[in-house]
């Protein structure tokens, strides 16, 4: 079209009337300069035409975004992670409102200066750090992430064009190092990568909501009614079944008898056999979660669950228990000991007892841990009835318990045996378990022979504190016969009485349990001189509350049997938590799947902390877990019955100050609960110490 326009144009500058006759003249040079320009100006306006097009039509929404983002901004506003509560309610991981720094370094531009100056003298960082963060393309950019709000009386924001202040919640984990790994941690925005914090990742995290602002003709974002703002959703809560006092305790002890025997770790379990509810599960060292990312793996991880070991003697239960489920052998029958060594064709070593036994009952043999009996037994039994046993008892069978990285350990099938497997598995050996499932199988062997799951979760908590989801214990199988299972709780309480497990003994207290002494399995050979020495109990034997795993890695003091190095741990830990008569004060009926939960009471709120009635046990409503000036009220709750340690502790997060007079439990608390005081006052608290109260009477 263009170019017949030019053609026509041109014929027509062309033509002139000379001598009465038409005759094309070319026009002069001035002429010609403006119909070129005249051509220039149409091709130009056909350009702009069609470049409107193109911005008007084809591309409206990228420009139309385009032109939002010079003077709109989406700010995200963080949703507040659920907190982590042990079965008492007390607070292992909750958050805090920290202030956070950023920029938009477009509107920042002139004062870029001044903030890498101040924010250099307040952090001790280079000036070139902020001004290199200042000299983007972006409209937002970090600075500094979740300080101490103090810094706020330092920084005159309002002077510093284009300083962004935020408020972000920050992880509080409030026991230090007691259940590091089996609470984990989260990173800087909230998200949990290890132990129960990425367990539950998805129910404490929520969803983050936003605003949109509008920016002046200054620059600087505000806030607007005509643009839209989602609220956050807040994470839920989660209810582990530890109980942190008992976690405390079992640490402690476990310390100790590792720095006694001079051993590289240790591993300590405590369960509710009835419930299969996870009371303590730690190990030495330990780890504090605000500082995990500072610890080395084998350090971060929960060995309970993701390591696996040979077990040794305690593994004899599942011999014993294929022997007497299936009446091939009785209590009382003798076997031949051979004197402590025992010479098996096809086994190029012998098998070895610690001492030099003769005749002794299938019963003498369990409390003696004899590997040779235990082998002659095994021949009795066949591999298809020992391994079935094994399988019953969950060996080589992921347990499932609500925690990540658990390993289901190695359970060879009878058609991958050598000859030597169906003698030596009897003791112990050539099988990898992991330290839960032994504590899980004598759980089963202490409640009657019933497999129980291990239990990590006891409740969900939605953001107001209310009860979403209240998990139930769950019954696997049932593995041995009750007849069975009493007969076998005999061998163990003689394992105590008269056997290897005597250093575990507790005065005035029923002990049933089984040691355990295995040579450490290292990159394809037995390790010379390095073993596992492991404890594993229960009490009291005839009516069993508690059951508890003590494993001692490599002990090197001069012993490195399990009831001189793991049992002796198993004793500190009863002897401590005897008196804690709260873990007995209910106890499950025999219908798993029916166990009762005591009713929610009612609570109110008074500046988002609930108050309860006194006296109290169960709350049913809990604060969302994060502590700001506002709302760590100043309302004292009531801590009467509760221990020293947990009633200290929640009155200290409420910036309150506790003095005790006496140990023990809270008797009287002066001020009463429920009172509003302000932050710092003191709150006089009388303990006395609990009576020992004997377990079989619980």
């Amino acid at each position: 079209m263009i170019r017949r326009l030019f053609k026509k144009f041109l014929e027509a500058a062309a033509v002139t009337t000379v001598a009465g006759k038409q005759k094309p003249v070319w026009l002069n040079n001035t002429q010609k300069r403006l119909r070129y320009l005249q051509i220039g100006i149409l091709l130009f306006f056909v350009v702009v035409c069609l470049r409107l097009a193109q911005v008007q039509i084809v591309n409206f929404g990228t420009y139309r975004d385009l032109a939002k983002r010079q003077y709109q901004t989406r700010m995200d506003l963080p949703a507040t992670r659920g907190v982590i509560y042990d079965r008492n309610e007390e607070v292992l991981a909750s958050n805090s409102m920290f202030v956070s720094f950023a920029a938009d370094p477009k509107v920042a531009a002139e004062d870029a200066r001044a903030i890498a100056a101040k924010f250099s003298q307040l952090f001790g960082k280079p000036k070139k750090y902020y001004l290199d963060k200042l000299d983007s393309d972006l409209r937002f950019v970090w600075l500094e992430r979740l300080v101490n709000p103090d810094i706020l009386k330092k920084v005159d924001a309002a002077k510093l064009e284009g300083l962004i202040v935020l408020y972000e919640p920050r992880r509080l984990y409030h026991s230090d190092h007691v259940a590091g790994q089996l609470i984990g941690f989260t990173d800087i925005d909230n998200n949990g990568l290890a132990g129960s914090e990425l367990e539950f990742d998805k129910l404490l995290q929520g969803v983050d909501g936003y605003v949109v602002l509008q920016r002046d003709g200054l620059g600087k974002a505000r806030p607007s009614v005509d643009y839209p703002r989602v609220e956050p959703v807040n994470g839920h809560s989660v209810v582990l079944t530890i109980d942190a006092e008992l976690q405390s305790i079992a640490e402690k002890e476990l310390q100790k008898g590792v720095e006694t025997n001079k051993a590289d770790r240790g591993i300590v379990i405590m369960m509710k056999n009835r419930t299969g509810e996870i009371l303590a599960m730690g190990q030495y060292p330990p780890v504090d979660p605000a500082r995990f990312g500072s610890y080395g793996a084998e350090d971060q991880k929960l060995r309970a669950v993701t390591d696996v070991f040979e077990p040794g003697s305690v593994f004899k239960i599942v011999t014993a228990s294929a022997a007497l489920e299936n009446h091939l052998i009785k209590p009382e029958q003798k076997f031949f000991a051979e004197n402590g060594k025992y010479n098996v064709a096809g086994r190029p070593k012998p098998i070895v007892d610690t001492h030099e036994y003769g005749w002794i009952t299938f019963q003498e043999a369990m409390a003696y841990s004899s590997n040779i009996v235990m082998a002659k037994a095994s021949d009795v039994i066949g591999s298809e009835r020992l391994y079935k046993m094994a399988r019953d008892y969950g060996f080589g069978i992921s347990t499932n318990v609500e925690f990540p990285g658990e390993v289901r350990g190695t359970l060879k099938k009878p058609a991958e045996w050598s000859g030597t497997t169906l003698n030596t598995m009897a003791y112990g050996y050539e099988v990898q378990v992991t330290p839960l499932q032994i504590a899980s199988a004598y759980c089963a062997l202490a409640n009657d022979g019933v497999l129980m799951k291990p239990m990590l979760i006891k409740q969900e908590l939605d953001a107001q504190g209310q009860v979403v989801n209240d998990f139930q214990p769950q019954m696997i199988r049932r593995v041995i016969s009750e007849a069975t299972a009493k007969t076998l709780k005999h061998f163990f309480q003689d394992v105590v009485k008269i056997g290897t497990g005597k250093p575990a003994a507790v005065e005035g207290i029923d002990i049933a349990g089984k040691t355990g002494t295995s040579k450490k399995f290292v990159e394809g050979k037995y390790e010379p001189g390095s073993y596992t020495a492991s404890f594993v109990g229960f009490y009291p034997s005839e009516d069993p509350q508690v059951v508890c795993l003590v494993m001692i890695d490599n002990p090197r003091a001069g012993t490195y049997y399990g009831g001189t190095t793991s049992a002796p741990v198993f004793k500190a830990i009863a002897e401590r938590v005897i008196g804690a008569s709260e873990m007995f004060a209910s106890v499950a009926p025999q219908n798993p799947r029916a166990v009762p939960e005591p009713a929610p009471e009612k609570s109110t709120q008074v500046n988002n902390v609930p108050v309860k009635s006194a006296p109290v046990k169960k709350a049913s409503a809990k604060s969302a877990g994060v502590s700001t000036p506002a709302d760590m009220a100043n309302v004292i709750p009531d801590v009467r019955g509760m221990s020293v340690r947990k009633a200290v502790n929640m009155l200290r997060m409420r910036k309150l100050d506790p003095v005790v007079s006496g140990s023990g439990t809270v008797k009287t608390q002066t001020p009463g609960a429920g009172q509003l005081l302000k932050a710092g006052t003191k709150i006089m608290l009388v303990c006395q110490q609990k009576s020992l109260t004997s377990l079989s009477a619980n």
